[in-house]
């Protein structure tokens, strides 16, 4: 239990907003908490209580459990020198869960309800639809996990209601948590490298699946199987079709609830922000952990109606020569990117960065026909040339140069030499941005800035 680590060493693996948040946790609890990290700098600024230990490779003497920041691989040598000594290791969600579970600190025998979200894809557009249904609702509720604000910030706030957004890096790393409903929107290729491959990467996705009320999509057979096989007490099906019994979908443009009413209208398609069918889909996952939570029809509507979509996520920048320029930033997988490209006819596309062990070949293969032009950057983009050769070999395709210092402006120019009036210019990644850029938002206003400048220049 987490009351035994009073006085007794705990370890932190890593500074970032997650680890210190469980720091300052844990050193609240009384725990003698070390922070370890590769980085001194961030070690300059810990709660207070909390000491630093910058590049250690083996936890303290009679460390009792070390808290790791989510993107620590278990092959890390600190972590898998903890293993080795027999040291329990969990993420900062588990600890949330264990905060508030029998037994812990927050032991109040009312625990705040856990309404989980993970997929390769539209995690946090969901969480944040799914936030604003609650809210809306009337209930105590906050977005928080890999969204932004932590878990244990939110459970030790005292929020009744979570709405959850969980990495496979969060979720492999917290072996018993049980959301009351949790969802997989989706399963493709990502994080292939952490995971040592698909078969892990679902194994830690599948994990939202063990509560009270699982949902995931039946038009994957991958997504249907795991919801067949899930231990949850209740299954819940999403279909971008009408719904069978049990299920939400949509019919005649609106979208239905046949799982927890009879045949509830909810909202008409068209109200739904972002809109096309990843939206949807988003919609449907929301309101199905929302209606779990035993909102009405009515308050999904008004809660849908009230979100707004987060920057970088489709966004439209603006138009320069009759040609629209669209951020997508946040499509840092091939999946996220077919997505993007899907709502265009004539695209001319800004890809590149680090694949992940991803595969493009995919959505080469089912969008070749719409692209005028492709530019690449980053890491890998020599395999996306690669496929796009064997693929699509008569794409027009340019390259900037690694490390090219106004690369986001001469993509965007090399873009707009591309393209004719009528068509898109979309930054669809579809791979991560830390090569290049601190982060997919910094990516994203780059892009828009890119935009902007070629806009003054055209006068």
């Amino acid at each position: 239990m987490l009351t035994d680590l009073r006085d007794r060493p705990v370890l932190v693996a890593g500074a970032g907003v997650s680890g210190l948040s469980a720091a300052a946790a844990l050193a609240e609890l009384g725990a003698r908490v070390t922070v370890a990290d590769g980085a001194a700098d961030r070690l300059a600024e810990l709660p207070d209580g909390v000491e630093g230990a910058h590049g250690i490779d083996t936890p303290p003497p009679g460390t009792a459990l070390v808290v790791t920041s989510p993107g620590w691989r278990p092959d890390a040598p600190l972590l898998a020198a903890a293993a080795g000594a027999g040291i329990e290791v969990i993420g900062e969600p588990e600890l949330a869960w264990r905060w508030t579970s029998p037994g812990g600190p927050a032991d109040s025998g009312s625990p705040p309800r856990w309404l989980a979200v993970t997929g390769t894809n539209g995690k946090t557009t969901t969480v944040g639809m799914l936030e604003s249904i609650l809210r809306t609702a009337g209930r105590d509720a906050v977005a928080c996990g890999n969204i932004g604000t932590p878990v244990i910030d939110a459970v030790r706030a005292g929020h009744r209601e979570l709405a959850v957004e969980l990495s496979s890096f969060q979720l492999y790393w917290s072996p018993s948590l049980r959301p009351a409903a949790g969802c997989l929107l989706n399963i493709a290729e990502d994080h292939l490298d952490w995971h040592g491959g698909m078969p892990g990467y679902l194994a830690a996705k599948v994990r939202v699946l063990t509560g009270e009320v699982a949902v995931a999509g039946v038009d994957d057979p991958v997504l249907a199987g795991a919801l067949a096989n899930a231990p949850a007490a209740r299954r819940v099906g999403l279909t971008m079709g009408e719904p069978a019994s049990g299920q939400l979908g949509l019919r005649d443009g609106k979208l239905l609830d046949r799982a927890f009413g009879a045949d509830e209208e909810l909202i008409a398609a068209e109200d739904v922000r972002p809109g096309g069918p990843t939206g949807w889909a988003d919609a449907l996952a929301a309101a199905a952990l929302a209606r779990a939570a035993g909102v009405t029809p009515g308050q999904v509507a008004d809660g849908l109606r009230a979100f707004s979509p987060g920057p970088h996520r489709g966004a439209v920048v603006g138009e320069v020569a009759g040609v629209r320029y669209i951020n997508d930033s946040k499509a840092t997988n091939p999946h996220a990117a077919a997505s993007a490209l899907s709502g265009h006819p004539r695209v001319v596309w800004l890809a590149g960065g680090l694949l992940k062990g991803a595969s493009v070949t995919e959505v080469i293969l089912q969008h070749a026909h719409r692209l005028v032009g492709v530019v690449l950057m980053g890491t890998d983009r020599g395999i996306i040339r690669d496929a796009l050769l064997r693929h699509a070999p008569n794409v027009p395709v340019a390259e900037i140069p690694q490390g090219e210092h106004e690369g986001m402006t001469d993509g965007v120019r090399l873009a707009a030499a591309m393209a004719a009036p009528g068509d898109v210019v979309l930054l669809a990644p579809a791979a991560a941005s830390l090569d290049q850029y601190p982060s997919y938002a910094a990516r994203g206003r780059a892009f828009e800035e890119a935009v902007r400048a070629l806009a003054a220049a055209r006068g």
